[in-house]
Order: structure tokens, then C-alpha cells, then sequence
């Protein structure tokens, strides 16, 4: 089996989230609050780590203010895979908290080389758009680019400023415990992360607050070293440590991680139903048997079957239905062909009504966007 790697640039290998845990020193995910337990990507364990998420759900449980804190890397096509930290972000929106939402076009065209005005497009078109019509609202939303932080001349000074100042407070050897060997484009980049986790606590934006970050897995590096920096910035600043949470990858078509440079690993939110359609059934990862035969004797595999695992992430939400679709598969009942024509049916459902709301959304942009 392949070594798994993680980092901020790179995931590849078969994941063990496992030991993970243990190496990034985080918790393993048991919300006590109904809500999260409501929500499909916590019940069933997508959202699998956190760091201090107590801290969030005393401030839910007390209806106090708190933030939420993500990026977006504007890296090509919206798939389903990005759409889990859309639905955390509408999710938290709906629990009260303030918004702030990054475009992480500077890490971008640091660490991938990409046009900046391209950045921009992409953000837009295939981000925000998306974002909108699953459920984002304008108000108690601030979306930004690192490249433009605000139109308000001490806002923005006062972000630029603090990343420039979390310099003074990282070792080269922590950094390169944290990251590994970067370059000076990454080492800038993860500054400017540190920037965007922290300075919603700043007294030009929210003052001190809770802050939530939800994020994958591999992100993890950059919270860590927010975490140490603003520990060590008290004298300047006295910013509560960021929360976090962690989600597991959804997996790839084909198996393995999903990739937006492979459009065979993946389906776009911008794709039809049909498109959809012929990608499931043409390349998504089958947990069946060989023969028909051999699949009624020895059953299906939904551990690694490709359409067992995004219905039980993403599509089926009743928990007695998806434990059916599992028995069935497992037992032989159910063969491969079916529990596609399943995925199938919940995506194209699902696709239809979406881009509905994508031709609204693009109408509600400029509600986003401050000029």
C-alpha cells in the first residue's frame, strides 16, 4: 500500500484519519448539541476531528456571537467534494454565526501559479455562485480576497499589518517541522493564512470572539501554526485560540482522493444530471463482485464501493434507508448496476433544482462583493 501523504499542497495515499489524530494532536468529533447530530456530515462521522469545538457550542448552547473562518482555493471546477465545507459554512450561518469567507488567491498563485484575474473568475463564477445557491446569505457575510482585503483603508491595513507581525513569531524550524521544506511563495502564503484565522478577533473587525475554522484534514498545518503564533503574540494581541474542525476527503469517482485536474474524478455542481449520469456509470469505483453470480454468493463490498459512500455522505439522509441500501449490497441482494441507478436518481434531483438556484445566485453576487 502507498504511504499516505497530507499537507496544505498535497494529499495522496490511502488516508488512516486514525493516526492522523494522534499525530496532529486533535479529538475526535462527538457533538453534544442536536443540532450537529441533525446535520449528515456530523452524524455520520464525515466532520471526524476537531480542536476545542467546546468552546463553539457553549457559545451556541448561550446564543453568544462567534465567527466561522474558511478558504476557498479557487483551483478549477466546484465538485461535491467542496461542496461539504459549503454546507458547513450555510450550516453555521444558520446557527448565528458571522461569516468570513477567504479567497486564497495570493496562495494561489504562490504555490500553483495561476493568473490572478483568472483567480478572481473562477472564485466567483464557480465559488461563490455555488455558495449562494446552497444556501449562503449576504448579511453577517464577509467575503474578501487575500489580495483585496476591504475597500476600508484600517480594516485592511490592520490584516496586511498582523500577517507581517506573525512573521517575528515563527522559527524557521517550526515552520519547516510544520510544512516540510517550502518555498518562500508557501512560507508568505502560510503567513497570510495565519492572518486570515486570526484577524476576525482584530477590534477593526469583531474584537475578541470565538472563531470556528472548518476545514479539511489536510489544512490542519496552517491552524497549528496560527494557534502557536497567537499564543505568542498575548502582549499584542489577546485573541482566543481558533477552533477547528476537520472533514474527511470525499472520495474520487475512480477511488482514491478527488482531484479537481481530474475531471473523471469528480462531479461538477455545474454539471446536467445526464453528464452526471454517464460519469457515475462509466467510472465510479464498484465495491461488486466480477459476476453476477459471485456477487448474490459473496455480496458487495460498500466499504469501497464509490455510490454506497457519497449516498451515505452526501444524498441519502434517512438513516434507515442508507443502513437498507448497506444490508442489501453487503447480502448480495442489491447488485452494483441498482445502487448507482440510487446515486444516480438523488444527483440528478438534486442537480436539476441547482442550477435553478445557480441562475438566481449569480443575480445576489453583487451583494457579496464589495467594490
Amino acid at each position: 500500500m502507498e504511504e499516505f501523504k497530507v499537507t496544505p499542497w498535497e494529499a495522496k495515499g490511502e488516508i488512516d484519519y486514525d493516526r492522523l489524530i494522534k499525530e496532529f494532536g486533535i479529538k475526535p468529533f462527538n457533538a453534544k448539541l442536536k443540532q450537529f447530530n441533525d446535520n449528515i456530515l456530523f452524524r455520520r462521522g464525515s466532520v471526524f476531528a476537531h480542536r476545542d469545538m467546546e468552546r463553539i457550542e457553549n457559545a451556541i448552547k448561550n446564543k453568544k456571537p462567534f465567527v466561522m473562518m474558511t478558504g476557498l482555493m479557487p483551483s478549477g471546477k466546484f465538485h461535491f467534494g467542496h461542496k461539504m465545507v459549503a454546507d458547513q459554512i450555510v450550516f453555521y450561518q444558520s446557527l448565528g454565526a458571522k461569516i468570513y469567507l477567504a479567497v486564497a488567491d495570493i496562495e494561489a498563485y504562490n504555490t500553483r501559479l495561476a493568473d490572478m484575474e483568472e483567480l478572481r473568475r473562477v472564485a466567483i463564477e464557480e465559488y461563490l455562485v455555488n455558495y449562494i445557491a446552497l444556501g449562503l446569505k449576504p448579511k453577517s457575510c464577509d467575503f474578501y480576497f487575500q489580495s483585496e482585503r476591504s475597500s476600508d483603508a484600517k480594516k485592511s491595513n490592520a490584516y496586511y499589518r498582523l500577517a507581517e507581525m506573525a512573521a517575528r513569531h515563527a522559527t524557521a524550524n517550526e515552520v519547516k517541522a510544520i510544512y516540510g521544506d517550502i518555498t518562500p511563495g508557501k512560507l508568505t502564503s502560510a503567513l497570510l493564512q495565519v492572518s486570515d484565522i486570526l484577524h476576525p478577533q482584530l477590534e477593526e473587525f469583531e474584537g475578541q470572539t470565538p472563531v470556528i475554522v472548518p476545514v479539511g484534514i489536510d489544512q490542519d498545518p496552517h491552524l497549528r501554526l496560527a494557534r502557536d503564533i497567537a499564543a505568542r503574540m498575548k502582549s499584542h494581541f489577546d485573541f482566543i485560540l481558533p477552533s477547528s474542525t476537520y472533514n474527511r476527503f470525499l472520495t474520487g469517482l475512480k477511488g482514491g482522493k478527488m482531484s479537481s485536474s481530474d475531471p473523471l474524478s469528480y462531479v461538477a455542481l455545474t454539471e446536467t444530471p445526464e453528464e452526471a449520469k454517464q460519469k457515475i456509470m462509466k467510472h465510479a469505483f464498484s465495491g461488486g463482485r466480477d459476476t453476477i453470480d459471485e456477487h448474490r454468493k459473496l455480496g458487495g463490498v460498500p466499504e469501497v464501493d464509490v455510490s454506497y459512500q457519497w449516498l451515505y455522505t452526501l444524498f441519502e439522509e434517512d438513516d434507515k434507508k442508507i443502513k437498507k441500501r448497506y444490508d442489501d449490497y453487503k447480502s448480495g441482494k442489491m447488485l452494483t448496476g441498482e445502487l448507482k441507478n440510487h446515486l444516480i436518481d438523488k444527483i440528478s434531483t438534486f442537480l436539476d433544482k441547482h442550477q435553478k438556484a445557480r441562475a438566481k445566485a449569480k443575480k445576489e453576487v453583487g451583494k457579496f462583493i464589495k467594490e
